[in-house]
């Protein structure tokens, strides 16, 4: 195929899915181009996707994630189709069930609900009386000592109520203190061994992984977590993000492809997007300031549960 030819399918899976990935005049959406990145492939569907999903500001390794999927996807279906984004587990190299894998954690319920994002033990047992069913404790501090006092203190927080307690980062303090669940970063998640994975499997505690976009999800979907955080959806000051806001457009594209995981969709989403972030099909969604910033966080708690029904 030519030059020529490759561009010209290119242009169409831009010309279908800008209108969604990168709307005219809108900031909700839309994410600048990016560079192609150098190809590791020469077949025309990966060729021409590399080049329409940098087109549609997909970031290096994704518009890469996606260009082996959409190549993947039209072999096995035998034609190339520019309208349909990927979004079969098969394309993206996700082993289906049956498979070698790695023991899968313990599982969580598939609609987390209402998700707090708390600093401390007292915000957490305070969240946990008001009635919010998924309390995560990110407790930041060098200090081992207080790190176990503090995730001791949490747990002893939820004793009584029906929250789920996730303890951020630290888990041997989780594991310890006999925590529901783990919630890791990618950065931490690459830096664990598998040893690590393995003692907090072991252990019975649940895991769930942050995800940036593609590549970061079929990281995660490797050592078959708990559940998949999907992010930052929107803008976010409480924490630097390695990438770009991801916008609903994309947030459904991705609850598309690991819905066979409970999906936890965070970052700078307020009371007034839970419906157009639930519609996604995301079955929890994460919040920090919407609680913590509230003048009545045990009512803004109420108010937000609300929008499950």
């Amino acid at each position: 195929m030519t030059p020529a030819e490759i561009d010209a399918l290119a242009h169409a899976i831009v010309q279908h899915h800008a209108p969604d990935f990168a709307p005219a005049g809108s900031e909700r959406g839309a994410l600048p181009p990016q560079p192609v990145p150098s190809p590791s492939q020469a077949q025309p569907a990966y060729l021409a996707a590399l080049q329409a999903c940098s087109a549609l500001g997909f970031i290096a390794v994704d518009a890469e994630c996606l260009a082996r999927a959409w190549q993947a996807q039209t072999e096995r279906t035998g034609h190339f189709d520019a309208t349909h984004w990927p979004d079969d587990p098969r394309d993206f190299g996700m082993v289906e069930a049956g498979a070698a894998l790695p023991p899968a954690f313990a599982a969580c319920p598939r609609s987390l609900g209402l998700y707090a994002v708390l600093p401390d033990a007292q915000w957490v047992g305070r969240m946990a009386r008001a009635g919010v069913p998924t309390v995560q404790l990110r407790f930041k501090s060098e200090d081992p000592v207080a790190v176990e006092r503090e995730v001791r203190a949490a747990v002893a927080a939820v004793q009584g109520t029906p929250a789920l307690l996730f303890i951020n980062d630290h888990w041997q303090a989780a594991i310890d203190a006999g925590a529901y669940g783990v919630h890791v970063g990618q950065e931490d998640l690459d830096a664990m061994q598998a040893e690590d994975l393995e003692r907090i499997r072991a252990a019975g505690l649940r895991l769930g992984v942050s995800t940036h976009g593609y590549a970061e999800m079929v990281r995660a979907q490797a050592v078959r977590p708990s559940y998949v955080a999907l992010g930052a959806v929107f803008p976010t000051t409480l924490k630097r993000m390695a990438t770009a806001p991801q916008g609903l457009t994309r947030l459904a594209a991705y609850v598309r492809l690991m819905q066979q995981y409970p999906l936890v969709a965070i970052g700078g989403i307020g009371a007034e997007q839970f419906p157009e972030v639930l519609a996604t099909g995301a079955g929890s969604i994460a919040v920090v300031r919407a609680l913590v910033n509230a003048a009545d966080p045990e009512a803004q708690a109420r108010a937000l549960q609300a929008a499950w029904g």
